[in-house]
């Protein structure tokens, strides 16, 4: 067992070494740290393997130095060799050789102490790399040379497209790390070919966060800062072993995903939403405003779109809750999904766009294009922030009101959050009937205070019961999904808008979730199943050809029933 001895201004520590990579400096992230100002950020590392020790210097600003000569290359420390890195000094000895007498030796009384540990008892760590901290000082040795040898504005101005700077790039960068291996200075702990896509992905691409893209089994990443990137998997979140090299690298990372779409992010506006090639949402935010360092969340999309069956087997709803909402859609009935932040609303709302006939126009309004259908016939609307000058910007409700002039069979909004609310309801009274939009609500009940409350933000001074009105001959089924305690997202209620009575709009459950208990792990048991209660309008239903098998309102069925539609 190693034991490393530091002293610093009269203050000695002796601490155990084990197995992995040490990086010294004066940087917060460092797990040797010296306060002197001599001492650079990231001033060298040591590397332990066994009952060895390797020290590098990291091209520091005042020079490393081993017995008095300045450390050139790496070098293998023993108890002989005292090291000096700016006005403080370290020595690695074995822990059981007699320590000899001399200026450095620690006294009896000195401080031993543990390995820091910086994780929250509360915090699941993934199996975290001993040589990470080794990893990320060559990756950047290499990316700073990569920058002298290929002079990006030049190339841009020469015409040379994306595929073409990402080649460029990959060739470079492959030369780099050839040139180090010859040279001897590639460590053994080290995978060339790991290393060669690391450096590519942070120059060209969106750096550690491709690998935690790549993943299926992640939904959401949140990066606080370049030293925490948590990630949910699974329902839950885990403190992921990904990090940035500083808070310059994730502001790179917001500009190579906001440019593409026009969008800035700098002190003026200092926040930004965007999404990825793939339709993954994307939040990013920045100083002034974040204070922890340059924020981004990502809520990923599968990549494979989601299939009623994938519900069934996920457990969101059922067979027949699922015949029922096909149902719904064909009979052009409007509906709004409603639930909480992360309860998979957009996600619900591109599923049931499926069962919309393909021989209709569909045009779809969204903040940041997210939906993603299959039918031929669609027109995608974005809406755009302003410009430098707070100038240039196309709201939601903007859109909403020109795609009435687009002769659409069916308008689905991605979400309502504000006046658009109006002209969605307006929309739905006026022809266009089979619409879908998202409400923020907590309940079904809920949905309809939230629609009240936005109305009133167009701007409009209606009285309440004229938009309750408007609410009770617009919305006719309200489907709403939440994520429960243990993090599975499920559809708890199918509702039916009945009308109004007086000043109270009526509703009644067709489909809801019973909570049993908790089981093993926390997993939430429980039951969707029909109330019992039949929609108003399925006597209409004949007159259409269609055929419904009543026993899918009968909570005791547990049958699987079919509807059938006459071609």
């Amino acid at each position: 067992m190693l034991e490393l001895t530091t002293l610093e201004s009269g203050r000695r520590e002796v601490r155990p070494l084990t197995e992995g990579a040490w990086m010294i400096g004066r940087g917060a992230s460092c797990k040797i740290r010296f306060e002197s100002p001599s001492v650079s950020e990231r001033h060298a590392i040591l590397t332990v393997r066994g009952d060895s020790a390797m020290l590098e210097d990291l091209n520091s600003a005042n020079g490393t130095y081993v017995n008095g000569e300045l450390l050139e290359r790496a070098a293998v420390l023993d108890g002989s060799m005292v090291v000096q890195i700016g006005e403080c000094m370290l020595r690695v000895s074995s822990g059981d050789e007699p320590s000899e007498k001399d200026d450095f030796e620690p006294e009896a009384d000195a401080e031993v102490f543990e390995e820091p540990q910086d994780v929250q008892p509360c915090e699941e760590v993934q199996n975290e790399d001993p040589f990470r901290e080794l990893r990320r000082s060559v990756q950047e040795q290499i990316q700073n040379e990569l920058l002298k040898r290929m002079d990006m504005k030049q190339l841009t101005l020469q015409g040379v497209d994306k595929d073409g700077l990402e080649a460029n790039a990959r060739t470079k960068i492959r030369q780099i790390i050839a040139e180090v291996v010859a040279n001897g200075r590639m460590p053994q702990e080290i995978d060339a070919a790991r290393l060669e896509e690391d450096v590519f992905n942070e120059a060209m691409r969106l750096g550690p966060l491709e690998e935690l893209l790549a993943d299926e089994s992640v939904s959401e990443i949140m990066v606080n800062g370049p030293r925490k990137v948590y990630i949910e998997r699974k329902g839950k979140l885990v403190l992921s072993d990904c990090q940035f090299t500083d808070d310059a690298s994730v502001l790179a990372v917001i500009e190579r995903i906001v440019a593409p779409l026009g969008r800035r992010i700098d002190e003026s506006q200092p926040y930004v939403d965007a999404r990825l090639a793939d339709g993954s949402r994307v939040n990013a935010i920045i100083a002034p405003l974040a204070l922890s360092g340059p924020t981004i969340t990502i809520r990923k999309f599968s990549k494979n779109a989601l299939t009623p069956e994938d519900f069934i087997r996920f457990g969101t709803w059922t067979h027949n809750a699922a015949e029922f909402m096909k149902l719904c859609v064909i009979l052009r009935k409007n509906i709004i999904v409603a639930g909480g932040t992360g309860s998979g609303k957009t996600t619900l709302l591109n599923l049931l766009s499926g069962y919309i006939p393909s021989n209709e126009r569909i045009v779809t309004v969204e903040d940041a294009a997210e939906l993603r259908l299959q039918q031929p016939h669609v027109v995608r609307l974005e809406a755009r922030p302003p410009n430098i000058e707070g100038k240039g910007a196309v709201t939601i409700r903007d859109l909403v009101k020109n795609c009435l002039r687009m002769r659409p069979d069916r308008i689905i909004v991605g979400e309502c959050r504000s006046g658009e609310a109006l002209d969605m309801l307006q929309a739905m009274n006026t022809g266009h009937d089979g619409s879908l939009t998202t409400v923020h609500a907590n309940s079904p009940r809920d949905v309809i205070s939230r629609l009240e409350t936005m109305v009133m933000m167009s701007g409009m001074e209606l009285p309440s019961k004229a938009i309750r009105e408007q609410i009770a001959s617009a919305v006719d089924i309200i489907i709403h999904e939440s994520r429960l305690s243990d993090g599975s997202r499920k559809v708890v209620a199918i509702t039916e808008v009945t009308g109004l009575e007086g000043s109270q709009i009526v509703m009644q459950d067709i489909f809801h979730f019973v909570q049993t208990g908790v089981g093993e792990n926390g997993k939430v048991l429980g039951e969707f199943k029909p109330t019992g209660a039949v929609p108003t309008w399925l006597d209409e239903l004949s007159g259409r050809g269609i055929a419904v098998d009543t026993r899918i309102f009968d909570p005791d069925f547990r049958q699987n029933a079919k509807i059938r539609y006459s071609r």
